[in-house]
């Protein structure tokens, strides 16, 4: 029993020991107006000028925030129709925006978001993201209650070609071309390259998957538990850069990935941490925390700054020195 005991003592010590490592400290730290106090979920650049977040209340409203300044300033759109919050976002090729949400409802720009279109999917579901591949074709995932989930393909009029099913949960979508694409979600990780005709389950699990950052054929992916994987072969092959359950590592509740390049990435967290590496996702290292809302998506500006997005409306520039 004492040797018990001496364990327990030990593994709690080494738990709390690499809790107090010295943090990183930002730069700069600037909170911007978003013009709205809605959840934001997710931000993009589109180019080096233009940026695009959204988000919305539930069951209320739709916001979609756009900044044509290169991420300085923003101003919102609210929309009463459709009055649903918008959970997923995905940029075609020729730059037409999905932002999709609940019931089916969809927000449709062919110009960078200067006008929007009300679209609606006929099956009434959860979508958490999709894009046209084709101008003719376009791929979406949803989802219900993380126990069940569609990948359904449209055509331009967003009528429904055809539906799979599954019975788990699906958190993003990615289309990397107009063939290849991948879906992350619950314990699961499927790739398609025909155009989203069949979806192939990769050998990765381990944790709720919730979003990838992609350079050609590395990936890196995380799960909300704190998980995150790496391939270097576009999936064929993933390694475990950091155990989530590990007791002896800190708790983070991971939202979001970014990589600039092969070594330096950021992922940011429910409870408003961002934590970094510099060695391609082996190790990683917390910052100083500069919020406690809830930081749901991360990109990069074009002077090399972050900008992260999240609960309440909130925008922060963050200026690293690395």
């Amino acid at each position: 029993m004492r040797s018990l005991q001496l364990f327990v003592i030990i593994s709690i010590c080494v738990a709390l020991g690499s809790c107090k490592k010295d943090l990183l400290h930002w730069q700069k730290v600037t909170q911007l107006n978003s013009n709205t106090h809605s959840q934001l979920n997710h931000v993009k650049f589109l180019n080096n000028r233009i940026c695009i977040a959204c988000g919305g209340v539930t069951w209320s409203q739709s916001n979609v925030v756009i900044s044509v300044d290169g991420g300085y300033t923003w101003a919102s759109d609210t929309f009463s129709s459709p009055q649903i919050e918008m959970f997923g976002m995905g940029i075609s090729a020729n730059g037409s925006i999905c932002l999709s949400g609940h019931n089916g409802e969809i927000l449709y720009s062919k110009d960078s978001g200067s006008t929007w279109q009300h679209k609606q999917i006929s099956n009434w579901l959860e979508y958490v993201g999709g894009s046209f591949v084709t101008p003719d074709i376009g791929i979406f995932a949803s989802t219900v209650l993380q126990r069940q989930s569609a990948i359904t393909r449209v055509n331009s009029n967003f009528d429904i070609l055809d539906e799979q099913t599954f019975q788990f949960g699906l958190n993003n979508i990615y289309m990397v071309s107009s063939s290849a694409g991948y879906v992350v979600g619950y314990g699961t990780v499927m790739i398609t390259k025909d155009r989203g005709n069949t979806w192939n389950f990769q050998n990765v699990q381990g944790d709720n998957f919730e979003a990838m950052s992609i350079l050609g054929n590395e990936i890196w992916m995380c799960g909300y538990m704190g998980s995150i994987f790496h391939t270097t072969d576009g999936g064929s092959n993933w390694q475990r850069q950091r155990n989530g359950n590990d007791v002896t590592l800190a708790r983070y509740y991971l939202l979001d990935i970014l990589f600039k390049d092969a070594q330096h990435g950021w992922a940011v967290c429910d409870n408003g941490k961002v934590i970094y590496t510099d060695d391609g996702g082996n190790h990683w290292e917390e910052y100083t925390q500069f919020t406690t809302n809830s930081l749901r998506s991360i990109a990069l500006c074009p002077n090399g700054d972050l900008l992260v997005v999240g609960d309440n409306g909130s925008i922060f520039r963050l200026a690293t020195q690395q």
